[in-house]
């Protein structure tokens, strides 16, 4: 088994939750997020192997169903690989606005509980559910609740973590995925922990795993009965007090409503390299005009366009553009995105990878816009709120610049992992 496998095999699926006084941290996370969301249109593949990621020879898992789990299968594995372990598996391309679309639903039941929500990822975040027992009763019938919910208003499941720290909480979820709520009862967190593998720990990596195992100490139990001086000298002094106070259940930190994106950006890594301009131009459109839908989603302008350009042999050349005023409008983006490739040096060099980003966010309410004189009225951002309205209503790719249309109705061609990358 590896130890990716060790870390996520399901815990105990327990009956009556245990004593959950004090008990007002739950971490919420989708099981098989992509994959869930693309059973709700393809319900024939229930039961069945299914993997969602890039198809091509670059491929990567982004999501695997429990079923293609069994295989060895897990996300952010070559696509090869996968298909070696898993040659019966179902690949479905990612559909990322669908995704974003379906996290949004979720994220607003959680808000609906309690203003303090601290997303990870879409497919997860922690809860301070303390301000809310009056109201919605005991922290594990919050997390019923919120089971409930999520599978009567998205039509897929999540596993809830009810603790009273956030690592501690996160790690219930994982013991008792899929599809179920783990209560660890304040008093028994050290019952809970010491049993589990050192790996289980934050901040232990595989390395640090190496080095831990050298010691003798497999398990979070042999950790935390080791000299903290000991911990300091082989893995290093902010790390050794760090690992032996979470082998304690020791966890200050306080769950913090969600922090605003850095940036806003995606790329694309090719099936195979590329050196048509106007091919890397589609391509740079194709991602401009996901950036700016994001953008809006998030109610977000920048200033700062920047794309990233990755050469055959991993060389990596990122160049940025600073805007007079911030923007949230595809159109603009793919401009100074187009401008920035053309001044790299590299048009007609083969690239691996292309991606652009946005920076510098802004709330788009504060941010207002200056018409030039021979602008009219209504423009691309108003064409492009339209295009929003109808990608929430049809789907994604309803409407798309025609320069992406395919004569056969297809995507453009060529494409192999694609991934969005809010920071």
């Amino acid at each position: 088994m590896s130890r990716k496998q060790q870390l996520h095999r399901p815990g105990p699926q327990p009956g009556p939750p245990g004593d959950d006084t004090g008990c007002t941290v739950l971490h919420v996370d989708m099981d098989a997020f992509f994959v869930s969301v693309e059973l709700l249109e393809h319900p024939e593949l229930r039961g069945r192997p299914v993997v969602v990621g890039g198809a091509g020879p670059r491929g990567v898992v982004a999501a695997a169903s429990y079923e293609a789990r069994a295989f060895g299968v897990h996300s952010a594995m070559p696509m090869s690989r996968a298909r070696r372990l898993c040659p019966q598996a179902v690949v479905l391309p990612p559909r990322h606005a669908r995704y974003a679309a379906v996290s949004a639903g979720v994220m607003e039941i959680f808000r609906s509980i309690t203003p303090l929500v601290e997303p990870l990822a879409l497919d997860e975040a922690f809860l301070d559910v303390a301000g809310a027992l009056r109201r919605l009763g005991r922290p594990a019938e919050i997390g019923r609740m919120i089971r409930e919910q999520v599978f009567a208003r998205q039509g897929i499941t999540c596993s809830v973590g009810v603790a009273s720290t956030k690592f501690v909480a996160k790690l219930a979820s994982t013991r008792c995925k899929p599809d179920g709520l783990l209560v660890v009862p304040a008093d028994g967190v050290v019952d809970f922990l010491h049993p589990l593998p050192v790996a289980a720990l934050w901040g232990v990596g595989e390395r640090t795993e190496e080095t831990l195992r050298r010691l003798g100490l497999r398990t979070v139990g042999d950790l935390a009965r080791t000299p903290v001086d000991t911990l300091r000298r082989e893995v290093g002094e902010a790390a050794g007090r760090h690992l032996h106070d979470l082998a304690w259940g020791r966890d200050p930190r306080s769950v913090t409503a969600s922090v605003p994106d850095k940036s806003i950006g995606a790329e694309e890594t090719f099936d195979h390299d590329i050196a048509d301009p106007e091919a890397i131009r589609r391509e740079l459109l194709r991602l401009s005009d996901r950036v700016g839908a994001r953008l809006r989603g998030s109610d977000q302008a920048g200033r700062t366009v920047a794309v990233k350009l990755r050469r055959p042999d991993f060389t990596t050349l990122t160049r940025a553009r600073t805007l007079p005023e911030p923007t949230d409008v595809a159109r603009e983006v793919y401009a100074t995105a187009c401008a920035l490739y053309e001044a790299s040096g590299l048009e007609g060099v083969p690239l691996r990878l292309v991606g652009v980003r946005v920076e510098n966010l802004v709330p788009a309410a504060t941010t207002p816009r200056q018409l030039t004189l021979d602008e009219p009225e209504v423009g691309w951002r108003q064409a492009e709120a339209a295009m929003d309205l109808a990608v929430r209503r049809f789907g994604a790719g309803a409407v798309r610049p025609a320069a992406l249309v395919r004569p056969d109705g297809g995507r453009d061609a060529r494409h192999g992992r694609e991934t969005g990358d809010d920071q």
